[in-house]
């Protein structure tokens, strides 16, 4: 497989719910974050090409601000390979304000984790 990564990914070790603003609903939770890009584990598929405004609140330690709203699209989505009641779905981030992408900035910084036994190639941005 070639690799087609752009930019540096690493696992979320923060338990961070992903919600629609349009309709409240519980999207998923964040599985895995890029600075471009992020992965949602989801009880529901999630068809390619769908765009969504999405919230995330921010816990104190990243921002003083409550939460944030960005746009983002799904790229891909596939049934989980651990817990077959769940799909992996790819987002490409595609409309946020730039104090808001520092503030993605800073979790990705603080609570992605490098996995060095990672053995997968592909990326959620480009699969």
């Amino acid at each position: 497989m070639v690799e087609r990564r752009r930019l540096p990914r690493r696992n979320f070790s923060y338990y961070m719910r992903v919600m629609n603003e349009n309709t409240g609903e519980l999207v998923g939770h964040l599985a895995d974050i890029s600075t471009g890009g992020f992965k949602l584990e989801s009880a529901k598929p999630i068809s390619q090409n769908r765009d969504f405004f999405f919230r995330i609140e921010l816990p104190g330690d990243i921002s003083e601000k409550p939460f944030m709203v960005f746009g983002a699209r799904s790229k891909w989505c596939t049934k989980d390979r651990l817990d077959p009641a769940l799909y992996d779905v790819g987002f490409q981030i595609v409309n946020m304000t730039p104090s808001d992408f520092e503030i993605f900035a800073r979790m990705f910084d603080k609570y992605g984790s490098q996995n060095p036994n990672r053995t997968s190639t592909a990326d959620y941005l480009w699969r």
